[in-house]
């Protein structure tokens, strides 16, 4: 038991640098449904970041050496970008929330896989030398980024007046609206932030994880960090808690094998525990009561 321990903790900065992505996205999830719009699409917005990021990086490594920064910047423009159909969708149109988010996740899958066969003529980008290194203690910074991120977002959140607008949004949109605030433009930036984090996220994923993009980059995190939000019950601290234990269980799934009492265990029951971890929480935490109440209804300024 103290063996296990022991590996548990000196793979603390390996867990962190798992554990970051998916709190970003979750974050950007979390201000996204706080306003009253479903986001699944956080699978397809990282997809499309982790694709801008390690297509910029592999172009730009050897002629700049700010390629890293640029990645990140990149990726998280392409995530706020690709939101803005999702935000049209479920805010302007007023569409199934659910399917405009599975579109943009259906389309995020084919259009990276079609860009990588025209520029590097194969389902994948090419190597790249090295991405983002961990810093002191050997915890990569995007661990700090992104606690950084989910500090702002409480604070913006609850000790802002825009944040009390913002959640007022998701709970009773003809309520604030009667006070004079725009309900479609404070959705619109929710959404749009959501991206530009998830897009973000994406960018950490293959900075640090991956040497390349390939099909499999993200393979399921954006539905981890949606699950990370209900999990969360929609909180800041929620959020933190449950992306650690998430991101915590993808880490043993890699490093379980060097735990000589669980070495016996076939290898297929780690990969999938990350994601048995998620439905086994989803069926037992996500209660409706937790939700925002108007979370996935569209607002109609007629109807108000």
């Amino acid at each position: 038991m103290i063996e296990a321990l022991g590996i548990l903790w000196n793979t603390l900065p390996s867990t962190l640098m798992i554990v970051a992505p998916i709190l970003i996205a979750a974050t950007g999830g979390m201000i996204c449904e706080r306003a009253g719009v479903v986001n699944i699409a956080l699978e397809g917005l990282m997809t499309i970041g982790a694709w801008t990021a390690a297509t910029t990086h592999v172009l730009l490594e050897t002629a700049s050496g700010f390629s890293i920064p640029l990645a990140f910047l990149l990726a998280a423009l392409m995530g706020g970008l690709f939101s803005l159909i999702h935000a049209v969708a479920a805010v302007t149109l007023k569409a199934d929330q659910v399917i405009s988010g599975t579109g943009i996740n259906l389309f995020a899958h084919g259009i990276t896989l079609f860009f990588c066969q025209l520029m590097f003529h194969r389902d994948m980008t090419r190597n790249y030398q090295m991405g983002m290194r961990s810093g002191i203690g050997g915890i990569y910074p995007t661990a700090w980024m992104a606690l950084g991120i989910l500090l702002l977002a409480w604070f913006a959140l609850y000790k802002r007046p825009w944040g009390l607008r913002l959640r007022a949004c998701g709970e009773h949109p003809p309520a604030i609206a009667s006070a004079g605030i725009d309900v479609v433009t404070i959705r619109y930036l929710a959404v749009l932030l959501s991206g530009v984090l998830a897009g973000l996220a994406g960018a950490c994923v293959v900075l640090t994880q991956d040497i390349q993009y390939t099909a499999t980059s993200i393979n399921g995190k954006g539905f981890i960090a949606l699950a990370a939000v209900s999990f969360g019950r929609w909180h800041p601290l929620g959020i933190l808690g449950s992306s650690f234990l998430f991101g915590a269980s993808s880490a043993l799934a890699v490093y379980i094998v060097n735990i000589k009492f669980l070495e016996y265990l076939p290898s297929e029951f780690f990969n999938i525990l990350p994601y048995l971890i998620t439905l086994i929480t989803l069926v037992v935490f996500s209660g409706k009561d937790y939700a925002p109440k108007a979370l996935g209804r569209p607002y109609d300024k007629g109807k108000s």
